[in-house]
């Protein structure tokens, strides 16, 4: 329980720091994107503030032994740079760029109504789902009928 009341305190100042930032306007974000034309720097600064206010807790937490709000800290089962982790990160630029908004600030803009998210919001959810289905059936799938999956994911 107290787990869940520290993320949704974070979550919520993380979305108020989005909205106060400008991130929630897509007009903002081409603006930064636009490199040639009228480009504004300001999320730069929103981006390097996200990373200088991480540094400390980070430090921190690479030192603790235990967190303080979990038994234990999480591990990940992939650590590479492969080819599903940079057409990932190609398909999120792409996204950000034609739709102006990313998952965390798509989910503040729906909240507060605007019609942009509206559309955006639910062609993201369809795009996880679709992979996750698609995610599923490459699991299921064998390749060579020996009864291996086509491939590991």
């Amino acid at each position: 329980m107290k787990a869940n009341l520290v993320a949704l305190v974070a979550g919520m100042v993380f979305g108020v720091g989005l909205a106060l930032s400008g991130m929630t306007r897509p007009s903002k974000v081409f603006g930064f994107l636009d490199l040639t034309g009228a480009f504004d720097a300001s999320l730069m600064l929103v981006m390097g503030s996200g990373i200088a206010v991480l540094l400390l807790p980070q430090w921190i937490a690479r030192r603790a032994r235990a967190p303080l709000f979990a038994e234990r800290f999480p591990t990940y089962g992939r650590s590479e740079l492969d080819a599903r982790c940079i057409g990932g990160a190609a398909i999120f630029g792409v996204g950000w760029a034609l739709g102006g908004f990313c998952p965390g600030p798509a989910l503040v803009s729906l909240a507060s109504g605007m019609t942009a998210a509206l559309v955006f919001v639910p062609a993201m959810a369809a795009g996880m789902v679709a992979f996750r289905l698609w995610e599923a059936s490459m699991r299921t799938a064998p390749s060579d009928g020996s009864g291996q999956p086509a491939r590991e994911v």
